[in-house]
Formats: C-alpha cells, structure tokens, sequence
C-alpha cells in the first residue's frame, strides 16, 4: 500500500514539475499572470500531496488530474505568432522570390555591432543568381563546451559575394535563451539571411564565441536546391509561424530536414542534436574535403582570430577564409 502511495506522489510531483514550465515559459500571458498561476499551481499541488499521504483523498487525486488534463490541453491549444515586440535584429523577416535562376532576398541583415546593446541595423534588399552560386560552407560557433555550437550555412557566389542563412530562435524584447524554455513553446522560430560582417563578426568579436568554418563538398544541383530550400523555408515561416524546439526544430535539425530532401540516404545521429559534434557526421556522409583529416579541417577551419583581425573590413568574407584550402573541382 505504502509503495503505491509513492508511486502515485513520484507521478503527481513529475506532471506538477512539467505543468509548471508549461505554465510558465510561455509567452502568451504576462509574466505576472503567468507567476500568479505558478504559484496558485504549486500550491494546489502540495495540498494534493499532503492529502495523499494523510487523507488518502480519491477526489483530491481526481481533481489534481482533471486541472493538470486543462493545463495540457490549454499548452497544445497554443499557437505561434509573428506578432510580437521582437528584438531589433529579428524584427524582420527574409522573404525569397524566385524568379527562374534569379533569387530576390528581403530583409537580408547587415547589422554594425559594436555590442550587443550598441549597433547600428540595417536591412537589404540583395538579388543572386543561382548559376553564379560556387560553394557552400558550414559555420559553428560555439559559447557553452565543445558540444552545443550554433549551426550557420554560407552561400558564396562567383562574383565574391557571401550570405549566410541562419535559424535563429526569434526572442522578444527583453528575452534570454533558455534551453528548457525551448521545450515549453517559450520561442518562435525565424530564418535570418545575413552579411557575414553581421552574423559572423557578431558572434566572434562581440559575443566572444569561438567559430570554425567547413568547406561543403556539394554537387552544383544541391547547392541550388539546398539555397532554395532556404528560401522556402524563410517564406512558410512568415505565413505560417512555428515554435522552436530545442530537439526537434533548431538550427541543425532544420538543415538535416532540409538536406533530406536533397539527398534521401542521410542517416540520423544523434550529432544532429549534439551539433558541437557534427563535423565529424559531416565527414562520415562524405561531406568535407577527404583530403585532410578532421582535426586538420578543424585547425585550418578555426576563423575566429581572423575575424576579429578583419573587423568590419571590405574583404571581411575573404579575410576569414585565408588558409582553408579551396574543395577540388
């Protein structure tokens, strides 16, 4: 009997713990309403306990399972928005229009960080051709340990031109990430085309992350159809919002998605959510440049330093890429 009543307490404190962070990451009501409702929820759940193991209350068990069952539903009732007081590097949206071999990006962002509090935002309007498209280059940038990085892909054209998608967790005024609040609904998702003087110097000269950069070995075909996708999947997003998930949509399962559809044979790995990791992956599928070893790619790959020596040069793009050897034909 005494075991059973544990069980059923081990139970109500998990559910009390989920209902918790689903009660209060997300948005949808104001921090303080949502703290109101934390506590009025944990409060109710302590009287529950307490009636488990001294009253032995069957209705206080039934009413604690019939609130958790709303909190459920109202949390999977919940929609994403794109109407939101955004902060200013992800207020805007990139649009694609694809007109033949022509791309049309808009909103694609050229921000000049000084600091993550002092920038001056700008956003461009930049049309490529896909029959210009030469490469394609996979940046991480990693802040917390060698295993979670931020997954950026960079398209580079034959005329010098770089832009770089990213797929970004689109935060709200006043908003810090939080890994467990991606699992909670607490973030929309955004596809950001940028200039690598923005995206990357950001992370490498004001963030202070560390950034390696990999050469994609990538038919011309799947250059194109790997841009495109990009670009449709910036365009569903604008109709269509999404949350973020930290597992199952983030900036490296995005990709895999994406990738795909491409290349029907890619395996799943568990690097796909380890992304820190996902060089190696890379190598395995055939990716990378199979004339040099992993930790050989990683060295030559490491553009950190440079970036930080380029500043807000011209040649930024060129600058960083000095010593990673060029994919043969």
């Amino acid at each position: 009997m005494l075991t059973r009543v544990y069980l059923k307490a081990l139970v109500i404190v998990l559910t009390a713990l989920w209902g918790a962070c689903a009660l209060w990451y997300p948005s949808s009501f104001g921090s303080d309403a949502r703290l109101a409702m934390l506590v009025a929820w944990l409060v109710f759940t302590l009287a529950v306990l307490y009636s488990l193991f001294w009253r032995a209350s069957k209705k206080m068990l039934w009413a604690y399972f019939l609130v958790f069952a709303g909190i459920l539903m109202s949390w999977l009732m919940l929609s994403p928005s794109n109407q939101r007081q955004w902060t200013d590097d992800l207020a805007r949206m990139t649009t694609a229009e694809v007109r033949g071999n022509h791309v049309m990006l808009r909103n694609v962002r050229d921000f000049d960080w000084h600091s993550d509090t002092n920038y001056r935002a700008h956003w461009d309007v930049r049309e490529y051709d896909l029959d210009q498209l030469a490469g394609v280059d996979m940046l991480l940038s990693y802040w917390d340990g060698p295993a979670i990085a931020h997954t950026l892909v960079s398209f580079g054209f034959r005329d010098g031109r770089q832009v770089v998608f990213s797929v970004e967790v689109r935060k709200e005024q006043g908003e810090a990430f939080s890994e467990l609040g991606g699992f909670f609904k607490h973030f929309e998702l955004s596809v950001v085309a940028a200039d690598e003087r923005d995206i990357v110097r950001v992370r490498t000269n004001v963030r202070g992350e560390d950034v390696y950069l990999y050469r994609i070995a990538l038919s011309p075909e799947a250059r194109r159809a790997l841009f495109l996708a990009y670009a449709e999947a910036a365009n569903q997003l604008v109709v269509q919002p999404r949350f973020y998930n930290t597992v199952s949509t983030n900036c490296t399962t995005l990709v895999y998605a994406m990738m795909k559809h491409i290349m029907t044979d890619l395996p799943l790995d568990y690097r796909l959510l380890v992304s820190g990791y996902l060089p190696s992956y890379v190598q395995e599928v055939g990716g990378l440049d199979s004339r040099y070893t992993l930790a050989q790619l990683r060295r030559m790959g490491r553009i950190t330093d440079r970036a930080r020596a380029a500043g807000d040069a011209v040649d930024f793009s060129t600058q960083i890429r000095r010593g990673i050897p060029e994919l043969p034909e």
